[in-house]
């Protein structure tokens, strides 16, 4: 447990706003009388921010208006006062051009409402992409007492038979759509049953992967981030996570307790373990930020080369999620990690996270493998760097084909997605299944903000002929329930004079992820040449956050953060 001592009533923030007896406090318990509070409901309680990020447009949180409930209740229980207040809600499969320009923004919010209400703790209510880093990001820049609460997988599809899985099937049979093997209505059949509860992407891509990084780093009760959504295990973690909070906020356990370097450490092993999305590491660099800690590509790389991928489960093995809660969830698997975590790590329900997972184990060893039994004996992500991106790339390794880990070929490239969509099928498209398709102008400032367009389509003609997988290179991101040889966040982008702006169609780009390279045979001279004659595009804003985003956005290798907001907040407000 922690060694601070518990706090006194007249410690709590909210004493500053509700228990003296000035002007002040007067407006403020009056405008709480108007709403329906009395006294008796926050008079020496903790007050606890309820973060929601519900919306009738995100599905993977439709059920947050009854958990909302759920954790109130449990902070009644536990003596607290709760207080549901809504933030901006970042949903995948609707917002464009995509959720990643608005991480930052959701990030932002948190931290300025958390700063600027009287509240002395939080609940941080997510799970579809780019939530979890937003809510974790802003609640540590503010430094109160909080705990995540993750939305939970959505139960597995089916169709005629057959099991579907979030995205990664969607590729699948898009593919056989395109290539002529499937019909109008068994595509309309999969639209009708991919998706049938509350709760996000049960493959493991990103919402999946980060809800799983948010426990190990310590943010979670221990097995959180594996319940799905629709479980009725699911309301009572819900419960249970609103009687911890307030007694987190009593012991003033606060992020910078909990978000070490180790754990950060923990938090990449446990990814590399999952298969987890390339996505993660732009996040987990952007988290670790704002705790101060710097976290770089190497560090993943490293772990990356000595850490098994454990779980087999899709778009990497086989399995969906409700299969990896079945075996065990997340502790199950950590346990299984045994000595390649940091077992010392504090959490937050107070315990070390070698308590949390004392005496867990996998209940089906083809969904959680042992380390000797391993998917891949090394991890899931690469980062490589070279000639085309000096400041790296990464490559999901373990959803890649083996056949195409060093490969050589001729660029076939793409300025845009406009671009792609327009040619890729084109009967004149000088392709064939030794070229390397290349996508620019999709990275942080040029997509802009950085979509997930880096599983480039497979032309139709090579799909008619049987191929499945080439060589796919660009700066934009990737579905974490995304599959296939795809390099991915090479940095520097193109759109601000990166390599890959200077690239043209039949230079010869060579893959080598044993040697961890990413190379264009081009001499340096050659290179120098054509960067004098690249001219920058114009912005895509000249106003608002968007203009804000570009100007102030790192690149990908840096977290894709807004430089301005590393490291710790802004001061308290003045209660005037």
């Amino acid at each position: 447990m922690t060694s601070r001592p518990p706090l006194a009533a007249e410690q709590l923030r909210s004493h500053r706003w509700f228990g003296v007896r000035d002007l002040r406090s007067f407006g403020h318990r009056s405008r709480a009388k108007q709403i329906g509070f009395g006294e008796q409901d926050y008079e020496g309680k903790p007050v606890i921010a309820i973060v929601n990020t519900w919306s009738e447009i995100n599905p993977c949180h439709t059920h947050f208006r009854e958990r909302a409930e759920d954790v109130k209740r449990g902070v009644w229980q536990a003596g607290g006062f709760p207080l549901e207040i809504p933030a901006m809600s970042l949903s995948e499969p609707f917002q464009k051009p995509t959720t990643m320009l608005y991480r930052n923004l959701l990030a932002m919010e948190v931290e300025e409402l958390l700063r600027s209400y009287p509240v002395d703790g939080a609940v941080l209510m997510g799970g579809c992409d780019k939530t979890t880093p937003g809510l974790i990001m802003g609640a540590t820049s503010m430094g109160l007492p909080g705990i995540f609460l993750p939305a939970g997988p959505m139960l597995s599809g089916r169709w005629r038979g057959a099991v579907l899985g979030s995205g990664t099937d969607v590729w699948k049979y898009w593919a056989r759509k395109r290539a002529g093997d499937l019909g109008d209505d068994d595509w309309s059949e999969i639209e009708d049953g991919i998706a049938r509860s509350p709760g996000h992407c049960m493959t493991m891509g990103t919402a999946s992967t980060m809800t799983a990084a948010a426990e190990a780093l310590g943010l979670t009760l221990p097995g959180a981030s594996s319940i799905p959504a629709a479980f009725s295990g699911h309301p009572r973690m819900a419960a249970a996570t609103g009687r911890r909070i307030v007694e987190m906020v009593w012991s003033d356990l606060r992020p910078s307790a909990l978000l070490t370097r180790a754990a950060f450490e923990n938090a990449i092993t446990v990814v590399m373990a999952l298969g987890g999305s390339t996505n993660s590491i732009i996040h987990l660099i952007a988290m670790a930020g704002r705790a101060g800690i710097d976290i770089t590509l190497e560090d993943f790389d490293a772990a990356s080369r000595k850490v098994p991928v454990l779980a087999d489960v899709r778009p990497s093995g086989r399995h969906l999620m409700d299969d990896f809660y079945d075996a065990g969830g997340l502790p199950a698997l950590m346990a299984e990690l045994g000595d390649l975590l940091d077992g010392t790590v504090l959490t937050a329900n107070g315990h070390t996270l070698a308590d949390n997972i004392a005496g867990a184990t996998a209940h089906d060893g083809e969904v959680i493998r042992s380390r000797d039994r391993a998917v891949f004996e090394e991890g899931s992500l690469a980062v490589l760097r070279g000639s085309l991106a000096p400041d790296g790339c990464v490559i999901k390794a373990s959803a890649a084909s083996p056949h195409l880990m060093k490969h050589s070929g001729a660029a076939v490239v793409f300025d845009g997605y406009d671009d792609l969509d327009a040619r890729i099928d084109a009967d004149d498209l000088d392709v064939d299944e030794n070229s390397v398709l290349v996508l620019r102008g999709t990275g942080p400032v040029g997509g802009p903000g950085m979509p997930e367009w880096g599983m480039l389509p497979i032309p139709r003609r090579l799909l008619e002929r049987g191929v499945t997988d080439m060589v796919r290179i660009s700066d934009a991101r990737m579905s974490g329930t995304s599959y296939g040889t795809c390099v991915l966040h090479v940095a520097p982008e193109s759109f601000v004079g990166g390599p890959l702006a200077l690239i043209r169609d039949g230079d010869v780009i060579d893959l080598d992820v044993a040697g961890r390279r990413l190379d264009v045979r081009l001499e340096p001279e050659e290179l120098e040449r054509r960067r004098a004659e690249w001219r920058p595009p114009a912005p895509h804003y000249t106003r608002g956050y968007g203009s804000v985003f570009a100007e102030r956005i790192t690149q990908a290798d840096k977290g894709c953060d807004f430089d301005f907001l590393a490291g710790s907040g802004a001061p308290e407000p003045a209660i005037h």
